[in-house]
């Protein structure tokens, strides 16, 4: 037998259901993967799911969780990428593997796609990377969804940011947190806002140059830092766009990964012109972009930030805390 929890869509976190699998038979289909899965890691997108809000489609009676990490169990014929052993993570949109993302690659993990919130998993060779040997597997459970989206927000334009380069970061979550780490690897200016005077040290240690008040005035605060000038990127998890914007340098850049709050403050299109700037969707990143990550994270030697790991009989705890709790660092269940 193997164990995994599932969630309907729309039913909250206390829908999340224990269930009992069947153990499969040996024999795989050609090209796929058995994984041991060792950690999960909870992102907003599976709050949005429990809700009902996640704006792609979700299937009824879904395995929950798109981001989790494990150990090659078994490999079907044809497999060539890996072999028994191997530490892996799964790629959120398993079909997405290199240039734009296109309607055949939409389906995802626990959504359309059972999701990674199992004692073992079989998924497709190609929905599968590699991941940092450094990494504990709980770390590794952490990178698919939000280090992915920092790392697309930071790099995945075309343009990219450069070392010297000021880059604006807004909030403490999980892609905020990656974006700080990875955009300071890159040599750039790092900016963090947040409404927690607590957290400004810890932004400070992650890779913070400057931490300002998000409730006060932080573009203008942002123009002040940067002698008028103001930044050359923004990553906006706020839906702050108004305020991204009049933070930004001429031909600047803004990267929307979403609004945590629900909210969509209006936006005036002269503002897009004064700043000649662009403003761009991100929808997390292709498997390639994945691995570019991997390879980066590992030249580095960085580590996420976990703030606490819950057993795997208390995924509604887990889920519970990381709604409620306001953590700084990602919420990890640990499978085995």
């Amino acid at each position: 037998m193997t164990i995994a929890w599932h969630i309907t869509t729309g039913a909250g976190i206390d829908g999340l259901t224990r269930r009992e699998h069947p153990a499969t038979g040996a024999a795989l289909p050609p090209g796929s993967v058995r994984v041991a899965v060792h950690a999960v890691s909870l992102s907003f997108r599976e709050l949005l799911v429990a809700r009902g809000q996640y704006v792609l489609p979700v299937k009824p009676d879904v395995i929950a969780v798109s981001d989790g990490a494990g150990a090659v169990m078994a490999v079907g014929s044809g497999v060539r990428r890996f072999q028994v052993g191997d530490r892996v993570a799964a790629t959120l949109f398993p079909q997405w593997r290199d240039g734009p993302l296109t309607p055949e690659s939409l389906p995802q993990l626990g959504g359309t796609l059972d999701g990674m919130l199992a004692e073992t998993v079989v998924l497709p060779e190609d929905a599968l990377v590699h991941v940092p040997e450094h990494l504990s597997f709980a770390e590794a459970a952490t990178l698919p969804c939000a280090a992915v989206t920092a790392w697309n927000a930071l790099t995945g334009d075309g343009r990219g940011v450069h070392s010297g380069q000021t880059v604006v970061v807004t909030g403490s979550g999980g892609v905020s947190l990656f974006a700080v780490q990875l955009g300071k690897a890159l040599g750039c200016r790092m900016i963090a806002t947040t409404g927690s005077p607590a957290k400004a040290d810890r932004l400070r240690a992650l890779g913070a140059d400057e931490v300002v008040d998000r409730h006060a005035d932080w573009a203008d605060e942002v123009r002040r830092l940067t002698g008028g000038r103001g930044a050359d990127r923004v990553i906006d998890t706020a839906g702050a766009i108004p305020d991204a914007l009049r933070s930004l340098a001429l031909d600047g850049h803004v990267a929307l990964v979403g609004s945590v709050s629900g909210d969509w403050p209006q936006l005036d299109p002269r503002l897009l012109f004064m700043q000649v700037a662009t403003v761009r969707a991100v929808a997390v990143g292709s498997r390639r972009q994945f691995e570019e990550l991997n390879r980066f994270i590992t030249e580095h030697r960085l580590h996420p930030p976990i703030a606490r790991v819950f057993g795997f009989d208390q995924a509604r705890d887990a889920y519970h805390h990381y709604e409620s709790a306001n953590p700084f660092g990602k919420v990890v269940i640990a499978v085995r």
